[in-house]
């Protein structure tokens, strides 16, 4: 009874932190303004594909001298960008090498709200939720046995593994499978099931781990009064494999944070498990993947969470918990907290790597959908624009200093997202076509092809730079896989025009139009495959 009365305060004085769309809203007025903000991305997008097409026809020397200098800011911004992957790739190999339990050791001051109830390390506690819908045993075999290779102690880790009703019946039986062989090797282990067709829900991973945790509180936390200040909350797929020192990196980082519990702290994603087995436009997806992640890491004051990820127990508490009506639940979770603690919350970059499965099916072309799927569900992330323009308007607390840029920084990332690519193959040839007999004599017109094609030429030897970083994170080569591979990998990223257009623009077009229409998504879980 006591938790559902604080369930309450929370939702009442912060109502807006539970919105998932703007049918969420009673308000009429704040329902319009909400559904605003849902049409804004979308607009932008196409009002900037619309207007390129028209002014090609209508003023196509103007938007000859802007291509030119949309893929000059291009060639700029990919090798500032190449920069950042330089970087973050050395630190990711700095800190692997740390022993992370030694330097925990050596921490002479702990953080001063942790003080009243973390003596030592060893107060630490990690909840790890692992939600599953219907993946293979062999896929959470693999995620299990990563944790018990850690170099955390076990009897510090509380490990759930959250099932869904509404799967397949098989799963039950994979459960049950892991229950036998790691249930006791950890402090404590449960097995939840999430309920299906709860009102006001979206089936998925959010929902699925918002079930779980509070289960976990109630059956394990507060039963044996664990400080929530004390846990750290790790949301893992099903299909992460832990690199062992990942939980004392995230531990270190913790008790030396200087607001703890105000911190999100986030890895470096490496969709690598089954690398050797994919197609490689599957490939240079998880690889593109992964460097957008790392160039992210070294830009701390705008990072926002992202797949697997850890944060503080209290803080979720505080927040009530991930929402379990959006499908982005990952970053909106960052979000909540922004909005909760007036702005006063942030995203530690770890450097640390956790390890995912690339995207690949039962077949070729499955995989080219389940790719599309995929992409257009991370790129479904558009709807936290939203919500916190909403938020912004709401909560008159938070700097304009702090709202102005991150807010900046995601709306033009969804736009670029949608329509970069477009603009970049198609501006170069669309003023000749579309420009008549007349702009055809001229000189720009004569020049702009061969401009473009230089600079993006240029641009375009960035990938060169890509493809040795993706090699150097391949994992150790299968003895049966020939060793021509390697070039196969490096040689894969020639397909990367075509998968910045029919992979990346197309998906996040997509998922902007649905939200610009109200036509809202569900979660699509991605099908998880082992060769």
């Amino acid at each position: 009874m006591k938790f559902q009365e604080q369930q309450t305060n929370i939702s009442n004085s912060h109502d807006y932190l539970k919105i998932g769309t703007a049918r969420d809203i009673k308000d009429a007025k704040e329902k319009r303004i909400f559904r605003l903000f849902e049409m804004l991305p979308g607009a932008i997008a196409w009002g900037t594909l619309i207007s390129v097409v028209m002014l090609s026809w209508l003023e196509p020397s103007l938007v000859s001298i802007f291509i030119i200098f949309f893929v000059f800011y291009w060639l700029f911004r990919t090798i500032y960008f190449s920069f950042l992957l330089r970087a973050g790739y050395k630190k990711m190999k700095e800190q692997k090498k740390v022993d992370w339990i030694k330097k925990i050791e050596k921490i002479q001051t702990i953080p001063a709200e942790l003080q009243t109830t973390v003596k030592n390390w060893g107060d630490i506690f990690h909840l790890i939720v692992l939600p599953m819908y219907e993946e293979p045993y062999e896929i959470v075999r693999d995620t299990f046995q990563s944790l018990l290779n850690s170099d955390y102690p076990k009897n510090k880790m509380i490990v759930v593994l959250a099932i869904e009703e509404r799967a397949e019946k098989e799963v039950e039986k994979t459960a049950e499978k892991i229950r036998k062989e790691f249930g006791n090797s950890f402090f404590k282990f449960l097995i939840t099931k999430h309920p299906k067709n709860i009102k006001g829900e979206i089936a998925g991973k959010g929902s699925n781990e918002t079930w779980a945790i509070k289960e976990t509180k109630k059956l394990i936390i507060d039963n044996i009064k664990i400080p929530y200040k004390n846990i750290i909350v790790s949301s893992l797929d099903i299909d992460s494999v832990i690199f062992p020192k990942y939980f004392s990196c995230v531990t270190y980082h913790y008790l030396t944070a200087a607001k703890p519990t105000r911190t999100s702290y986030q890895p470096l994603p490496l969709f690598i498990n089954n690398i050797w087995d994919v197609p490689s436009l599957s490939r240079i997806f998880s690889f593109s993947s992964t460097f957008w992640h790392t160039m992210n890491q070294e830009r701390p004051e705008k990072l926002i969470t992202f797949s697997s990820h850890s944060m503080s127990f209290k803080a979720l508490y505080e927040v009530g918990f991930r929402q379990t009506n959006v499908v982005s639940d990952d970053s909106r979770i960052f979000w909540q907290c922004f909005l909760k603690y007036d702005g006063d919350y942030r995203t530690q970059p770890l450097y640390y790597p956790i390890s995912m499965d690339a995207n690949i099916a039962k077949n070729f072309w499955r995989t080219m959908k389940n790719i599309y799927k995929q992409q257009r569900r991370w790129a479904y992330g558009v709807i936290d624009i939203p919500y916190f323009l909403f938020g912004f308007l709401k909560n008159k607390k938070i700097p304009l200093r702090k709202k102005i840029p991150i807010g900046i920084e995601l709306i033009e990332g969804h736009w670029s997202w949608a329509c970069a690519s477009l603009m970049i193959f198609s501006l170069g040839w669309l003023p000749l076509i579309l420009g008549g007999s007349e702009f055809s004599q001229t000189v720009l017109s004569y020049n702009l092809p061969k401009i473009t094609a230089q600079i993006l030429t240029i641009s375009m030897s960035g990938l060169i730079i890509s493809a040795w970083p993706s090699i150097l994170l391949l994992p150790r080569k299968p003895e049966k896989t020939s060793k021509y591979k390697y070039l196969i990998v490096a040689l894969g990223w020639l397909l990367f025009p075509i998968c910045a257009i029919i992979f990346t623009a197309f998906p996040a077009l997509d998922a902007q139009t649905r939200l610009m229409f109200g036509k809202y998504m569900g979660f699509w879980p991605t099908e998880k495959v082992r060769k």
